[in-house]
């Protein structure tokens, strides 16, 4: 077993590996930006270095400053947490040429899986089902009107390099597909330095259903079921759920063993995550991997009572994982909190906390890194905390999630907490029956 951790990482998902490390009797090293030298992950961790100033690019994204504090404090692992670096396969490459093991998926995995049209043409390989679509990337406008026609409209372009929406088009027919392939193309370049686009029928009435795998080091792979996060806004998730209310024993034992089919076929190493599209026939469809630990793994955990950052410690750490696949025994919902204006298009609201009270109580969990007197920084995302609910049924637990939002008192900055309680509210969301376009049409007036 590991000696000592290095995590990679800031804010709320730091803390969390901290904890979890803590209980194994691992020494762990905090990195920080200048602007996070008062954040709570700094002040638990064993040790503390400094990697930078405020901007990513020149602290949390730069791989030679944490390889430098890896080696500076002789820390034998490095734990990337999610966002950043975690699905970066060069740090991982640079990571095993120091002889410090990322606790993630090697090079070869998040290379094969980082790439989306990469990844749909090895999932289809292994027989997982995936969109109807370019078999790569596109070459011309030509091609894609061509396939376009085959496949039957709407279709959808979107950036090989792309994520949160961004390099993705719509379109309906054939007259919008020239300018729809120019805005795309021009979006991905400007937000990921690579314009490859790549098309695939557009998906109706959809829902955002994820897996949950664990590989080991030995080829075996075992899921721990679905987490529903269908409630998106501009392709952002603001609330989880497990078990999805549309999926039946069926669909989810189907899902599950194709997420399993298409982890083990590059022979998946740690905690990762198959994305699919469930259209409204209750066909699914392969969306992509991600090569990492989740926002979201919290409910997966209520519902499973499994730590899932211990294990992807231990997995790193070459233990062998015990193969079962996991069904929920309870319900869960996470709320991701957000300091932002959610009345003013989620406008960011950074600035000092002047008053802070978390919720508790039974079936309660927070998830945060913020503290009364704590100044959220403009730098980062925006999520300053999750309220994870668990419950006996969707009913208890939405009752039980609405309760803790209202008990939750944070002053000095705008957050979420308004729109979530509302949301509990909502008859549509509680009827379980909605798409990722619910919030298309939801009512954020007077929050």
């Amino acid at each position: 077993m590991f000696k000592k951790i290095l995590i990679a990482n800031r804010g709320e998902i730091a803390l969390r590996i901290i904890r979890t490390c803590r209980e194994m009797g691992i020494q762990t090293v905090a990195v920080y930006s200048t602007a996070d030298r008062d954040s709570l992950h700094v002040r638990f961790a064993d040790e503390a270095v400094c990697i930078g100033p405020p901007p990513s690019r020149q602290s949390y994204l730069s791989i030679p400053n944490i390889i430098s504090a890896a080696e500076i404090t002789n820390a034998d692992a490095i734990h990337p947490g999610y966002g950043f670096l975690s699905e970066n396969a060069e740090f991982s490459r640079i990571c095993a040429e120091y002889g410090i093991k990322f606790i993630g998926a090697t090079a070869e995995q998040i290379n094969s899986m980082g790439d989306k049209a990469t990844a749909k043409a090895t999932m289809r390989a292994a027989g997982v089902p995936v969109i109807p679509g370019s078999e790569g990337l596109l070459e011309s406008v030509e091609e894609g009107k061509e396939l376009a026609k085959g496949i039957g409209y709407p279709v959808i372009v979107k950036a090989t390099a792309g994520g949160g929406g961004r390099g993705m088009r719509i379109i309906k027919d054939e007259s919008e597909f020239q300018k729809a392939w120019d805005d795309a193309k021009r979006e991905s370049g400007a937000a990921f330095g690579n314009d490859g686009l790549y098309l695939e029928k557009f998906v109706e009435e959809p829902r955002h259903i994820e897996i949950q795998v664990i590989g080991d080091q030995y080829g075996t792979v075992c899921h721990l079921s679905e987490r529903d996060c269908s409630i998106q806004r501009r392709h952002q998730k603001l609330v989880e759920e497990t078990p999805s209310p549309v999926v039946t024993p069926e669909l989810r034992a189907r899902m599950g063993a194709a997420a399993v089919k298409g982890a083990s076929a590059i022979a998946y190493e740690g905690a990762g995550t198959i994305e699919f599209l469930v259209d409204k026939y209750g066909d699914f469809y392969f969306m992509e991997m991600n090569t990492r630990i989740q926002v979201e793994h919290p409910i997966t955990e209520e519902v499973t009572d499994f730590d899932l950052i211990k294990e992807q410690i231990k997995v790193a750490a070459g233990e062998a994982i015990s193969g079962q696949n996991y069904t929920p025994k309870l319900f869960a919902m996470e709320c991701r909190i957000n300091a932002e204006d959610p009345a003013n298009n989620f406008r960011p609201s950074p600035g000092k906390i002047t008053q802070l009270h978390f919720p508790g109580g039974h079936g309660v969990r927070i998830d945060s890194h913020v503290y009364a007197g704590y100044t959220i920084p403009p730098n980062y995302d925006s999520m300053i905390a999750k309220v994870i609910v668990s419950g006996q049924s969707r009913a208890e637990v939405m009752t039980r999630m609405k309760r803790a939002l209202q008990e939750f008192v944070i002053e000095g900055v705008k957050t979420t907490i308004p729109f979530h309680i509302r949301l509990m509210d909502d008859p549509g969301f509680q009827s379980g029956i909605f798409t990722t376009k619910f919030l298309e049409s939801f009512d954020f007036s007077n929050l």
